[in-house]
Parts: C-alpha cells; sequence; structure tokens
C-alpha cells in the first residue's frame, strides 16, 4: 500500500476512536451524576491504578503497553475534569473559605514590616499605605508573620521576589507555616547604592554589608572589587545604621539613597545593581481570609506524589480550564529529602468558575494544598 492508503486507514481509524470518546465521556456524565447523588469522591486512586493496569494487559508489547497507560492516563483525567464541572454547576461542590470584600480596611489599619526606618520594605509600605500609617518594625520576616497571625498588626509587608536575584525563600516557606494569606503585592524600583561615611572613597572600603538579596543584586559591581569582604546582614536599613554606628570610614553598605539621607551617610557610587529594571514585588499579608472582590492573581502551594507524571497531570488543571499560569517555584521539604513542595500564581478570581474547577481538581488530586490568597 503507498502512503496516502496508509493515511485513510489512520483517518477511520481516527473517526472511530473519537466516535468511542465520545461514547465514553456521555458515560463519564451518567457517572458524574451517580457520585453528585451518592456524595462520592470524584478522584479514586486505587481505581484508576486497576483500570491502568488492565488496559496494559491488553496490549501485545512493552511499547504498546506504555503508550496504552498513558493514553487512559490521560482520557480519565480529561473524564475527572468534566465530574468536577458538573460538581461546580450542581453547587454541591462546597465553598471556599474566603471571603469576597469591596475594599480591605487599610485607613485604620497597623502594619507591621521587617527590618527598620529606611529600609525597602518601609518604602514598599509607604507606597502602598501612604506615609501616615500607624507602623513599626521587627528584626525578622518570621516575628513580621507571628505579628499579623497574634493580632498584634493587621497587615505585614514582606519582600517575596527581586527581579534579579529571584525569590526570598524564606517567605515562602513561613507562608506554608502560618495561617495568613496574600490580600495585595506592591512592586517598588531598586537602586541599590554603595553608602559610606561623609568623605570616605571607594579606594578605602574594605568591608561591605547588606542584605544577601541586595548583594546579589550588585554581584557584578562586587566581582569587581574582589578585595571588598562582604559580609550578609538581616536587612539594608541595618547596614546603613552599623555603618554610621562604628564610624569606621573601612566600612559601606549597600542601601538605597533614601537610607543614605535618614542615617547622614554619602552616597560613594550609586545605582550599582547590574540591572537597570531592578524591581521588587513584596506581598500585603494578613491573618484574615479575605480576597478583594476585584483581585486577578490566586497563589498557591501544593505537594503531588514522588512519582513520574504527577507535576503533568496537576498542571493540565489550568489547561483545561483555560488558566493562565504566571510562575511556578519549588521549595525542598523538611525532612523529605529531594521531595518538593511547589508555589504557583495564576490569572483568575476565587468567585471566577474556571478557578473553583481548577482549585477543585487540585483539592483532591494533590496531597496537600493551600490557597495562600487571590490579590
Amino acid at each position: 500500500m503507498d502512503l496516502t492508503e496508509l493515511r485513510d486507514q489512520i483517518d477511520e481509524i481516527d473517526s472511530q476512536i473519537v466516535e468511542l470518546y465520545e461514547r465514553r465521556m456521555d458515560v463519564c456524565s451518567k457517572v458524574a451524576d451517580y457520585k453528585i447523588e451518592t456524595g462520592k469522591k470524584v478522584f479514586d486512586r486505587s481505581r484508576e491504578a486497576e483500570k491502568i493496569a488492565k488496559v496494559g494487559a491488553l496490549t501485545h508489547n512493552e511499547f504498546n503497553r506504555h503508550g496504552v497507560e498513558e493514553l487512559f492516563e490521560q482520557i480519565m483525567s480529561v473524564s475527572r475534569k468534566l465530574q468536577y464541572r458538573k460538581l461546580s454547576e450542581s453547587k454541591r461542590g462546597g465553598r471556599l473559605p474566603f471571603i469576597g470584600v469591596d475594599t480591605l480596611d487599610t485607613e485604620h489599619a497597623r502594619v507591621v514590616f521587617q527590618g527598620t526606618a529606611g529600609s525597602y520594605s518601609q518604602a514598599a509600605m509607604f507606597a502602598y499605605f501612604g506615609e501616615s500609617v500607624d507602623s513599626f518594625h521587627v528584626e525578622t520576616f518570621r516575628d513580621a508573620m507571628s505579628a499579623i497571625d497574634e493580632g498584634a498588626a493587621d497587615f505585614a509587608v514582606l519582600p517575596i521576589e527581586n527581579s534579579s536575584a529571584g525569590i526570598v525563600s524564606e517567605n515562602y516557606d513561613l507562608l506554608v507555616k502560618f495561617e495568613n494569606y496574600i490580600v495585595a503585592e506592591q512592586i517598588i524600583k531598586i537602586d541599590n547604592c554603595l553608602l559610606g561615611l561623609k568623605g570616605t572613597t571607594e579606594e578605602e572600603i574594605k568591608t561591605v554589608y547588606s542584605h544577601p538579596q541586595a548583594l546579589m543584586q550588585c554581584a557584578r559591581y562586587l566581582d569587581e572589587h574582589r578585595n571588598f569582604k562582604q559580609i550578609s546582614f538581616s536587612n539594608t536599613a541595618l547596614a546603613a545604621e552599623k555603618v554610621l554606628r562604628d564610624n569606621d570610614r573601612t566600612q559601606a553598605a549597600i542601601a538605597g539613597a533614601h537610607a543614605a539621607k535618614l542615617y547622614g551617610l554619602e552616597v560613594i557610587r550609586e545605582k550599582i545593581n547590574f540591572s537597570s529594571g531592578n524591581s521588587t514585588r513584596f506581598i500585603i499579608v494578613t491573618n484574615q481570609k479575605i480576597f478583594r472582590k476585584d483581585a486577578k492573581k490566586v497563589s498557591i502551594c501544593f505537594e503531588v506524589k514522588h512519582e513520574s507524571g504527577s507535576l503533568y497531570h496537576i498542571l493540565s488543571h489550568f489547561i483545561y480550564n483555560n488558566l493562565n499560569m504566571n510562575k511556578i517555584e519549588s521549595r525542598p521539604m523538611e525532612d523529605r529529602p529531594w521531595e518538593y513542595r511547589f508555589f504557583l500564581d495564576f490569572d483568575g478570581n476565587l468567585e471566577d468558575g474556571a478557578v473553583r474547577n481548577a482549585l477543585r481538581g487540585l483539592r483532591e488530586e494533590t496531597l496537600n494544598m493551600k490557597i495562600l490568597g487571590n490579590y
């Protein structure tokens, strides 16, 4: 037979596959109706594993067995998504434990940030809440999370990601450990400067203090000055404060120009970060499960089984529900070497049907899933 005849045969077989697929989905729809009426869960892991093993055994060689198993994994995944959609339409899928609000009550809020006066966190807080905000600062990110968890503050401002240096991993982990939720974000431009005592020259500097992220953002500049000893500090403003307090012309801090003004230091070299578009995204966090009704981004974290294809099947929920995923990060899990927790941002609002469908599927098919916020 020539190629045209072979392709005709494939077309005929494909039309039969489509017909059989639609018949199968009709039956799956009736299965969904039954599960809705009886309250049975959509995802039955043991039943699906048994089914895949059964269809795999019908094949005649190893290559076909793997192909059929992959095909039926996908078919059953689509079937589940149909059932999740019908469950949502039936209004029996339960409500998400978040309350939509028109606006955030920021006028009478007390806000906490990590660091001290002159820090970028304070600048982000002023940008979002205004400079007249009732605020206080704490030493660590954990302290800030604890402050809102315990009710000492209504909101916390925390850096979560820098455009040059990447994520602030500690704050990702703290979002899992605390029952606190993201309700807004604020992005500010970062212009790191080399600060020292008045009259200090670049040639006099021997030691540079700053936050690890700021040091990474200025890696190219520091690589050109390898005689500088780099020492990590918990906050850029605290590093500037140390330089002033020690009154040592061989010390310098990497911080913003606003910190130089606040502590009476001199800008020895300005804009030393290697990216002119260097920006940091800060999150506004509270202990209330609320979201603005006009929110457009959802952040979640989840864990999956440590086996082939598990993440692939989870991400298919976003494709099927036509949701745009903005980013995904992974963080190692404590006491489980080489296993990871995934953090994911996607476009949407918790009141959207597509978002609810995706989250319902994730909740059933992941080991653990937490909504970190809608903002």
